[in-house]
């Protein structure tokens, strides 16, 4: 028995040295082989194979596919020639597919890393867009929402962006849609402010009625909503016994809106003058 084992290692230790060489050569064949099919890859045809299946879902309007095809091939082919390009159409799918904060991500990254590129202007345009109101919904038509009434931090966002955008570019392509998305977002803003100060005029808080509608009339100057915004600082202040201030926004009222009738609203009481030299009776309130 030892000496059959004894033949067997001897045996194991002539045939290993044959092993080895096999494995070494199968090795070396599969990394060749590997090699010459990875040295037959074109990036940019692969890369253009993905910007066009993109391109196409986004035709059909399939923006999640859109989203899925762009960011592989920025992901594989970041310095292919259709990676810039690439950006700016996620950022537009992203927007498209209800996904604002991941649209102003890209539009950041590409302003970041490309702040000479000749197409900044509509990364800085699609940020303004993404946090731009929507159309109302059909549950939001039915029962006649006042989108006013919710919060605004979205629109102050999209306002800043858009103003950025005019002041490094003001003449470009996205210029003039910018301005008059601008006219909007400040008339919301502003009539967001006019309904947290009747909320606080309708619940006795009249210190913040009077502070949000002088933001108005200090911020939002050439919006509809200044003279609502004088009604109800004369409203407040005379709930105040500041009479002087009070007869100083019907003053700028009178002069500015000879239309509006006052007081705040028909179901608040009129807004009188404090008697005395110089001064004239109100305009009489609307019946």
């Amino acid at each position: 028995m030892p000496r059959l084992q004894t033949l067997q290692t001897l045996s194991m230790y002539r045939i290993l040295p044959s092993l080895l060489l096999a494995a070494v050569l199968a090795l070396s064949a599969g990394c060749s082989l590997f090699d010459r099919s990875e040295n037959n890859v074109d990036p940019n045809a692969n890369a253009r194979q993905l910007f066009d299946d993109a391109q196409k879902a986004m035709g059909s309007g399939n923006y999640r596919a859109a989203i899925g095809n762009f960011e592989s091939l920025t992901a594989i082919y970041p310095f292919s020639e259709y990676a810039k390009q690439a950006q700016l159409d996620l950022m537009y799918a992203y927007w498209r597919n209800d996904e604002p904060d991941s649209a102003v991500s890209i539009a950041d990254q590409f302003i970041l890393e490309n702040p000479t590129h000749p197409r900044v202007d509509y990364a800085m345009y699609i940020k303004g867009l993404a946090y731009f109101p929507k159309d109302r919904g059909p549950i939001d038509r039915l029962f006649r929402v006042d989108l006013t009434r919710r919060p605004q931090s979205e629109l102050g966002r999209s306002f800043n962006a858009f103003a950025q955008l005019l002041q490094r570019f003001p003449n470009s392509a996205y210029a003039e849609d910018a301005r008059q998305r601008m006219v909007f977002l400040r008339n919301q803003l502003a009539a967001y402010e006019i309904n947290v100060a009747d909320y606080y005029i309708r619940r006795g808080a009249y210190v913040a009625a009077a502070s949000r509608a002088k933001t108005v009339v200090e911020s939002y100057q050439e919006t509809p909503s200044v003279s609502d915004a004088l009604q109800i600082m004369a409203r407040a202040y005379q709930e105040l016994d500041l009479y002087d201030l009070a007869d100083d926004s019907l003053d700028v009222l009178a002069e500015n809106y000879p239309d509006k009738a006052y007081p705040w609203k028909k179901r608040q009481a009129p807004v009188v003058r404090r008697p005395g030299p110089g001064r004239t009776s109100a305009p009489e309130t609307s019946k």
